[in-house]
């Protein structure tokens, strides 16, 4: 059983290793608050097995960027590239974390990125331009949705007979299957860990049971899609991640 002071020790040596020996402390925080904070964030959430760290740091920058957290998003783009995550894969992730929270932000979030990125000095490579036709982005849209979700792929607001939700969700298959999930930088198994923490933070519970379902389609184990859950729960709330959990128990069911 571990001590309260040797998880102390364990969030400040993940600390340390995130953000520097000498990182400053959160402006504005009083010393003891932040030790707490540390306490729960790197010691109690960031510490747990199951899940690797750059996948960790995936969940956070998607909880960031869905809920718009643009100063902490900032603080967690440096140590993101220290674990090993490219800026094409950090814009990704910030990009599809968009599609389910609104592409309004992408400006702020894509700023504060290029930013980061600039500081250090790193510029990412400029993707090819996607040629596909609507009429192949829809076809190859359908495909991969089909793969992710097996026979659920049409159920629910995609069942094909819904003429009320199918007035949106054919766009929905041609860009954010057909396009989102073919860009370079991700593979699909990070790209449902994003899945699963975006709506996770954003309290959406009906898609966070397909998605964390399908999860395991797509090479995710049940214990990797729980973590990803929990991951969230000091950058988005922890009623919304027990919420996600309690959604999950019932899909995994």
């Amino acid at each position: 059983m571990t001590t309260r002071d040797e998880l102390r020790r364990e969030a400040d040596a993940m600390h340390a290793r995130l953000f520097g020996v000498h990182a400053p402390a959160p402006a504005h925080v009083p010393a003891e608050l932040g030790d707490l904070l540390n306490e729960i964030t790197h010691g109690a959430v960031w510490n747990r097995p199951g899940l690797a760290l750059p996948e960790r740091m995936l969940c956070v920058l998607t909880a960031l960027a869905a809920n718009n957290r643009l100063g902490p998003l900032r603080r967690h783009v440096g140590p993101a590239l220290d674990l090993g995550l490219s800026p094409v894969a950090i814009q990704e992730i910030c990009l599809q974390a968009l599609l389910y929270s609104g592409f309004s932000a992408v400006e702020d979030v894509f700023g504060v990125c290029g930013e980061v990125f600039a500081a250090r000095g790193v510029t990412p490579p400029e993707p090819p331009r996607d040629t596909a036709s609507l009429e192949e982005l829809s076809a190859r849209g359908t495909q991969r949705m089909n793969a992710v979700h097996g026979t659920r792929a049409q159920q629910g607001y995609a069942a094909p007979e819904n003429t009320v939700t199918g007035a949106l969700y054919p766009a929905a298959i041609r860009y954010g299957y057909g396009a989102l999930w073919f860009r370079p930088g991700l593979e699909a198994r990070q790209r449902a860990l994003i899945s699963v923490a975006a709506f996770t933070a954003l309290r959406m519970q009906d898609q966070l049971k397909k998605f964390g379902q399908s999860a395991l389609n797509v090479g995710l184990s049940k214990t990797e899609v729980i973590e990803a859950v929990i991951q969230t729960a000091p950058y988005s709330g922890f009623p919304p991640a027990l919420n996600a959990l309690a959604a999950l128990s019932e899909a995994f069911r």
